[in-house]
């Protein structure tokens, strides 16, 4: 689509190319002496038009875009219609923008769909840093992501665990029907996150659908964001797909409001949920949540909750499924550490080095958000460039995990044992592999994405053997199919469809 729009208005430049051609090169050559006297812009590449900038230059992957148009170059700007943009490419830069200026950095684009979808400027994760994004951020670090609520909701992560690993087996009878693994995971990630946000699950079949059409607006690439003359046209549909996706959020959100008043309050547990409306009703407290804040708030922890664990787990098993090799050396670390008389629990996983490798692995080669992407505050100095105020910044961590300076051995295949004695960290401090991005603005749910993802893809390797129908999930015959999905989030193309044979039937 990204293709068609740029085709369209290439045309539409040509008409005007021709008149504004000699004022673009005395302007530029104007601009370029004063900016040689006081700004040097990072490296760019010469094919930008005139209303355009070098949107003709993208495809519809945009980080693998990038990844190209990057090759010589760990800062490139580029002018994405009319707004300016930085890429960075090398673990060393990302370091200057997310540590040195972090806090320049500190603000997100919000989009013609964010600002649709989430109540006008109340979602937590694209809101501007301030008191506001400040205030939720401790909120929920201490109310939903303390060491201590994670404790607490633990039977809930291993309830919902046993839940999935039992539906697989129900589902596959006896290890001969194919089961869709991906909406399985999909359905365990969203009851983990909606029992500790609302206290209850197993019921918003509707509302995960719609979440991961969330995912999958905010990931993808609209113009009309970009260039100037199209912002009040819906070129691509996003205004009528967004209004589309708030009414049915809407409607599942009344469905379990009702559905929670229905419930027993002398046995209902404190949630988050809970915790929010009690900040609403004080008069005293130090932000003033209204229930748009609530809603959009309830919105962000369920789509960062849902779509990037399920995506996680799904990639992985896929990968061990096209390499058993793999598979076989963290099955036999699981029954050498936990055994086959009881199910891996999260605290098995720090004896679990290897399978901790394998997560690892997947967040350096598929990484769910390829980019991390913050917007300017004020005018800055990288490597010698300067960076403008209200310049987009793009931290391309699917072409950084590519680095071959960085990951000189095997760069570009699946394989867990390069971790196996590294010191990588993954919670923001190593660069080089920033799966939680890192700074002010790293992922709050980064606690509970290490308790659960290591349990829950030890869990599958565990239990079951997994076997591929030829023809199915768009890969060779025995093979799963590793085609993305286009946009700014990279899930696979394909739902995981398998025949899951039960191992270990008595432990589930």
């Amino acid at each position: 689509m990204i293709e068609v729009v740029a085709l369209f208005l290439v045309s539409l430049t040509i008409l005007i190319v021709s008149f504004l051609k000699r004022t673009t090169t005395t302007t530029t050559t104007s601009s370029s002496s004063s900016s040689r006297l006081h700004n040097k812009l990072p490296p760019s590449p010469w094919a930008a038009l005139p209303i355009i900038g070098h949107l003709h230059l993208l495809g519809p992957s945009i980080h693998r875009s990038f990844h190209r148009l990057s090759a010589a170059a760990p800062l490139l700007h580029l002018r994405l219609g009319s707004v300016p943009c930085v890429v960075v490419s090398t673990p060393d830069a990302a370091r200057e923008v997310l540590r040195t200026h972090d806090l320049t950095f500190s603000n997100r684009k919000q989009t013609i769909a964010v600002q649709r979808v989430t109540y006008t400027n109340s979602s937590f994760a694209f809101a501007p840093h301030g008191a506001y994004w400040k205030f939720v951020k401790k909120l929920s670090a201490a109310e939903l992501m303390s060491p201590r609520m994670l404790r607490r909701q633990l039977g809930v992560r291993d309830a919902e665990l046993r839940r999935f690993l039992a539906a697989v087996r129900e589902r596959s009878r006896g290890g001969t029907e194919r089961v869709n693994v991906t909406e399985e995971l999909m359905t365990y990630s969203n009851n983990v996150i909606s029992r500790m946000m609302l206290g209850s699950g197993g019921h918003a079949d509707v509302a995960r659908r719609v979440i991961r059409e969330v995912s999958q607006i905010f990931g993808e690439f609209n113009v009309s964001d970009f260039v100037w003359c199209l912002r009040k046209f819906d070129v691509q549909g996003f205004k009528r797909r967004s209004d589309n996706i708030h009414r049915r959020l809407e409607q599942a959100r009344k469905e379990e409001s009702t559905r929670n008043e229905a419930g027993d309050e002398d046995e209902k547990v404190k949630d988050f949920l809970d915790v929010l409306l009690d900040v609403m009703e004080d008069d005293g407290a130090e932000i003033e949540l209204t229930r748009d804040h609530i809603k959009a708030l309830v919105l962000d922890f369920f789509t960062a909750g849902t779509d990037t664990t399920a995506a996680t787990l799904d990639w992985s098993l896929a990968e061990l499924i096209n390499h058993p090799q793999l598979l076989t050396k963290a099955r036999q670390e699981i029954d050498r550490v936990v055994g086959s008389d009881r199910l891996v629990q999260e605290s098995d996983a720090p004896n679990l080095p290897y399978v901790q490798a394998i997560i690892k692995e997947t967040f350096r080669l598929h990484p769910i958000i390829p980019m991390i992407a913050r917007k300017s505050t004020r005018e800055c100095h990288v490597n010698g460039y300067t960076i403008p105020a209200e310049t987009l910044l793009f931290v391309n961590m699917w072409s950084i995990g590519r680095d071959p300076n960085h990951w000189p051995d095997r760069t570009l295949e699946f394989w867990p044992d390069r971790f196996v004695r590294s010191d990588v960290d993954i919670t923001g401090q190593h660069f080089q592999l920033l799966p939680f991005g890192s700074g002010r603005r790293s992922c709050p749910g980064m606690p509970l994405a290490l308790r659960q993802l290591p349990t829950a893809l030890a869990a599958m390797i565990q239990c079951f053997d997994w076997k591929v129908i030829s023809g199915v999930d768009g890969g060779d015959a025995g093979l799963v199919s590793m085609d993305e999905r286009p946009g700014l989030t990279v899930p696979r193309a394909h739902d995981l469809v398998c025949i899951p044979v039960a191992r270990l039937p008595n432990i589930i």
